[in-house]
């Protein structure tokens, strides 16, 4: 039998009734997160003041976390964007609990990103862990099994001490659920900046497989259904977590609210998944909810207000792990490894037959309602009743006053063009060894070696590839593409465009392996919404979003949004992650990253302008953050993209150009090879090497297919210019400098291992 919390003495429990007859009763809506107009907003639509239950329920899902009160306003202009990819309509997008894809061949793929933020800095490898864990329920409840995940992290500096406390207990979170979980790792990022510091970025997405016709979506519909609560028992670990830890910011000396981190079972997380899908299988689920932030609030009242509009609830049914809650700590909750399942009665024996198969408690909680209402008992007393829309969509909105800040005008003009740089090829040799041993463009095996890449058998790419790939089919090889990217100092310096070469980075790095781009999903990372100037930074990175997406042909199918990333004063750099999508018919036909033979030619696709601001270089050799970003040409985007696809079978290698420039990416691509280079470059050495202009890509073709690159990229309007051929063990620089691959990789690879042992 599940521990059940003992009934309490009726004088001393707050219901519905007793809060109709005790109006004044003084209540801890300050210390909950709510605000005062937000508590007088709670009393007005219940026409009482609310229970204790009633007011932890509506503290939870109108926090800053799950309620997006602060962002809403600026979110709504995704959905001007039609909501179809490239190659069909979508199948389920913003407001689902992921987005699906149809990737053609009868599968659809279901993948989103999230924020695992504060509590990866509280608890590291709990906070890390159970971000994972909840990325991945997400998929689960969309009908999809999950088959890879993805973690883009930021840091700050590398030799800071709360970075040697973080980094390790979240890398070791991520790879342990996931290695758990048995789901290859397979794409990211490791980011550092001082601001990141006392306020580290951990963003996690996954993906998942479908079949259209398994497609099934968060609604409790049906009178008389039952709704049912399976996996693990509900806890005190997570009571408020991540829905208010995640609404506030930092104190300068550490958080000011610690709510317990939640903890989590990769074992039962498998069984879950396991144990879901042939639920599916079964055809016994009528609708289906994870239990994520705000635990059991978040998942009965978004079922009921997404269904008929009415649940009732035996809170005293909920299977507990600690028989001493409160019914007010279990609807806060957020104890991992949950489900809500609505299942028609003639199912539940096949239901409940299926779930003590894979050893999974699951306990009838409560029942499918047409009355509108929300209504949750607790051994017989009425401690909720609410209309659920009004906990789960009609929170409160806010359109937070934003401005330009006064300093940007200074930021813009301050350009790194103006710093000192190399000018003799011992310098320029000189520079690109202090780059590739930088904490950003350093070889990052020091993590990735803790994620299993390759279980499951079906990784074709993965770090350090530009994307991850994984086959989706094993008879026909169909496969899909996943990368994920921003540049937090470009956004600082525009937002606007920032936010756009995000989205130009990722949709390039999916192209370089033949994939077809074919959505977006995002990971909105900001300071305090309550800033005017971080407002602006937040308002400007949704409309270029929105503007890119709408040029470039592909839908935003949801994603996350995390405010209040600043300890005291010093907000985060704007951080729109965004993750883009792409199918391949063929994987075997893919195009890697790095050099495969000697003595073939190495061709630099797109033009490359004078363009240092926000550079790593200006980073590494000045600690200079000034100017404006690369210019976004997302007509030159689209042309690389199509041109990429229509090489596969051509290039031999294909690699975008980011951070670093092409001097990183011709050292990338001969490192991880061992196979050297010689090039020359006309005009500025230093210009053509480090510059960071966008819509660019190097390219390795066999000679006689020279002719064959030039036509395809006249026939796509993409500039094409003839660096030199592969083959050797430097990369050399004609008439600057050489660099024996040895010496190259390693600066490259000792700079994690040095710092972190």
């Amino acid at each position: 039998m599940a521990d059940t919390a003992s009934a309490p003495a009726r004088s001393t429990l707050d219901t519905v009734a007793v809060a109709a007859g005790d109006p004044d009763r003084e209540q801890p809506w300050s210390e909950l997160g709510l605000k005062a107009d937000e508590y007088e907003r709670i009393r007005e639509i219940l026409g009482r003041r609310p229970t204790g239950a009633e007011l932890a329920m509506y503290s939870v899902m109108w926090s800053e976390h799950c309620s997006y009160k602060s962002s809403k306003v600026h979110l709504k202009q995704f959905g001007e964007i039609p909501q179809e990819t490239p190659i069909g309509p979508m199948l389920a997008g913003i407001g689902e609990n992921a987005g699906v894809i149809d990737i053609g061949q009868g599968y659809a793929v279901s993948f989103k990103v999230e924020s695992h933020n504060h509590p990866s800095y509280v608890e590291p490898y709990q906070g890390a862990a159970t971000g994972v864990g909840g990325i991945v329920r997400d998929i689960i409840a969309m009908g999809a099994r999950p088959v890879a995940v993805v973690d883009p992290l930021r840091f700050g500096p590398l030799d800071a001490d709360d970075t040697h406390r973080v980094l390790p207990g979240i890398v070791a979170g991520v790879g342990g659920y996931g290695n758990c979980l048995g789901l290859p790792n397979i794409g990211g990022e490791a980011v550092f900046d001082e601001t990141y510091l006392g306020n580290p970025l951990v963003n996690a997405g996954c993906i998942g497989v479908l079949r259209h016709e398994d497609l099934h979506l968060a609604k409790a519909s049906g009178e008389g259904n039952l709704v049912v609560l399976y996996g693990a028992r509900t806890g005190g670990d997570g009571i408020g977590g991540v829905s208010v830890l995640a609404s506030e910011t930092f104190d300068a000396d550490g958080p000011a609210k610690r709510p317990s981190v939640q903890v989590g079972d990769p074992f039962m997380e498998k069984l879950l998944i396991e144990c879901t899908l042939e639920l599916f299988r079964a055809g016994v689920v009528a609708g289906i909810q994870d239990l994520g932030g705000a635990g059991l609030s978040c998942a009965t009242s978004e079922l009921a207000s997404a269904g008929d509009g009415g649940m009732h609830v035996h809170l005293d049914k909920v299977p507990l792990r600690d028989s001493t809650l409160s019914p007010e700590e279990i609807l806060m909750s957020e104890s991992q490894e949950r489900m809500m399942a609505v299942v028609e009665p003639g199912d539940i024996a096949a239901f409940l037959a299926i779930t003590t198969k894979w050893d999974v408690e699951a306990s009838v909680i409560g029942e499918v309602t047409e009355t509108g209402r929300l209504v949750i008992d607790w051994h017989g007393e009425t401690v909720v009743d609410v209309p659920p829309r009004t906990v789960a969509h009609d929170g409160p909105v806010y359109e937070r006053p934003y401005a330009r800040p006064e300093w940007q005008d200074a930021l813009q003009a301050d350009g790194a063009e103006k710093l000192a740089r190399p000018a003799t090829g011992d310098e320029l040799r000189a520079t690109l060894l202090q780059l590739v041993a930088s904490p950003n463009l350093c070889d990052k095996s020091w993590i990735t070696d803790q994620y299993d890449r390759y279980v499951q058998g079906n990784t074709v790419l993965a770090q350090p590839a530009d994307s991850g790939m994984v086959r989706v089919d094993e008879e026909t090889h169909l496969g899909v593409s996943i990368s994920t990217d921003c540049n937090g100092r470009f956004a600082k310096l525009d937002p606007y465009a920032g936010a756009q070469l995000a989205l130009a980075e990722a949709y390039r790095n999916v192209a370089t392996g033949g994939a077809l781009p074919l959505a977006v999903s995002d990971c909105l990372n900001f300071g305090s919404p309550e800033d005017p100037a971080v407002m602006w930074q937040f308002a400007e990175a949704c409309r270029g979003l929105k503007d890119a997406c709408l040029e470039l042909g592909i839908p935003v199918t949801g994603g996350n949004v995390s405010l209040y990333n600043q300890t005291g004063e010093t907000a985060i750099l704007p951080t729109p992650v965004v993750a883009v999508l792409g199918v391949i018919e063929d994987v075997r036909r893919r195009t890697p990253s790095t050099f495969q033979a000697a003595d073939e030619r190495i061709v630099l696709l797109g033009t490359t302008r004078e363009e240092l601001s926000g550079s790593e270089w200006a980073k590494v050799a000045h600690d200079h953050l000034g100017g404006l970003p690369p210019r976004v040409d997302l007509r030159a985007e689209r042309n690389l993209a199509r041109l990429l696809k229509d090489l596969v079978g051509i290039a031999t290698s294909a690699h975008d150009l980011s951070d670093g420039g092409l001097a990183q990416a011709l050292a990338e691509a001969a490192m991880v090879s061992g196979i050297g280079a010689r090039v020359s470059l006309e005009g500025d050495a230093f210009v053509g090497l480090y510059a960071e202009s966008a819509a660019r890509a190097v390219v390795t073709v066999d000679a006689g297919d020279l002719e064959e690159l030039r036509a395809l990229c006249a026939r796509h309007d993409v500039p094409m210019t003839e660096l030199g051929t592969t083959g050797g063990d430097v990369l050399a620089v004609e008439g600057q400098f050489e660099v024996p691959l040895g010496e190259l990789r390693e600066a490259w690879t000792t700079t994690l291992p040095s710092a972190l042992g």
